[in-house]
C-alpha cells in the first residue's frame, strides 16, 4: 500500500488561481499518403507521453512548482496526455522518492494546481494538409507564475500558430481582510515573451482587463514552403504544385489563426 502524502497546510494560502492555456499547431504538407502516415508517426513518437512528461517537468521546474503526482497515457492509433499535480511548498524527500514519482501512467498535480497536455495528430481526408495540435493548460495558485514557462513552451514544439489565454481567477486576502483579485501587472501577454519570439510571429491581443483575462494569438511572419513539406523539397516540385500547396498551406493558417473556415 502506498503511504499517503501528508496534508497541505493551507492557512495564510494564496487563493487567486493563475491559468494559462494554449493551442499550439504545427502545419505540414505531405504528398503521398504514405508520406502522410509517416508524418503523424513521426509527430506521435516525437511528442509521445515520454517526452511530454520530460516536458512538463521542466516547466515545473521553470515556475518553481514541486511535483506531487504525474499520469501520462500514449493511445491508439495517435495522441498522447499527461497530468502533473503540482505543489509551491515540496512535500516528499525527492532523492528519496527516486524514479518511483514517476508510474507507466503519468500525470502531474500541484498543490491545488496542475499542468496538462493532450496532442491531437491528424490529417485531411482528401489533400496534403497534416496538422498537429498540442493543448496545454498550467493553472497554479499562490505565488509562482505559468507565465514564466511562456518561452520555453512555444520553443519546445514545432509552433506555426500559438492561441493563448491567460486568466486570473478568485481573489485573495491581506492581513486586513482586503479582497486582491490580481497580485501582479500585466497589459498583455506580449510582456512576457522574449524578444527572439516577438521577432518570429506575427501576434494580435484581445484583452478583458476588468475580467484580468488576457488573449494573445500568433504565427510565423515568415513563410518558407520547404519547412512546412514533410519528406520533399520545393525545388523538386512543378510550378503549379508549389503554387497550389502554397495556396492550401496559407489557407490553412489563415483559418487555424481565426477559428474559422474561409469561404470557398
Amino acid at each position: 500500500m502506498v503511504k499517503p502524502l501528508p496534508r497541505l497546510r493551507l492557512q495564510g494560502f494564496n487563493n487567486l488561481t493563475k491559468a494559462l492555456s494554449f493551442n499550439i499547431y504545427d502545419v505540414c504538407y505531405a504528398v503521398s499518403e504514405e508520406q502522410r502516415q509517416r508524418y503523424i508517426e513521426y509527430i506521435d513518437e516525437a511528442y509521445n507521453a515520454e517526452r511530454l512528461t520530460q516536458i512538463l517537468t521542466d516547466v515545473a521546474e521553470i515556475i518553481g512548482a514541486n511535483i506531487l503526482n504525474v499520469a501520462r497515457q500514449d493511445y491508439d492509433p495517435q495522441g498522447a496526455s499527461v497530468t502533473i499535480l503540482i505543489s509551491e511548498e515540496p512535500v516528499i524527500d525527492k532523492k528519496a522518492a527516486g524514479k518511483e514519482l514517476i508510474s507507466d501512467a503519468v500525470v502531474a498535480h500541484l498543490d491545488k494546481s496542475h499542468i496538462t497536455v493532450h496532442t491531437y495528430p491528424e490529417t485531411h481526408p482528401h489533400n496534403g494538409i497534416a496538422t498537429f495540435r498540442a493543448d496545454i493548460d498550467v493553472a497554479t495558485c499562490g505565488v509562482i507564475s505559468p507565465l514564466k514557462a511562456l518561452n520555453y513552451l512555444i520553443e519546445s514544439f514545432e509552433s506555426d500558430i500559438v492561441v493563448m489565454d491567460y486568466r486570473v481567477r478568485g481573489f485573495t486576502r491581506d492581513v486586513k481582510g482586503k479582497k486582491h483579485y490580481i497580485d501582479h501587472k500585466i497589459n498583455s501577454i506580449q510582456d512576457f515573451l522574449s524578444k527572439p519570439i516577438k521577432n518570429k510571429y506575427e501576434m494580435i491581443d484581445v484583452n478583458v482587463y476588468q475580467e484580468n483575462l488576457f488573449h494573445t494569438k500568433m504565427h510565423l511572419k515568415e513563410f518558407d514552403l520547404d519547412t512546412y513539406l514533410f519528406e520533399e523539397k520545393a525545388k523538386n516540385l512543378g510550378f503549379k504544385d508549389r503554387m497550389r500547396i502554397e495556396n492550401q498551406l496559407k489557407r490553412e493558417i489563415v483559418e487555424l489563426f481565426n477559428g474559422h473556415n474561409l469561404a470557398d
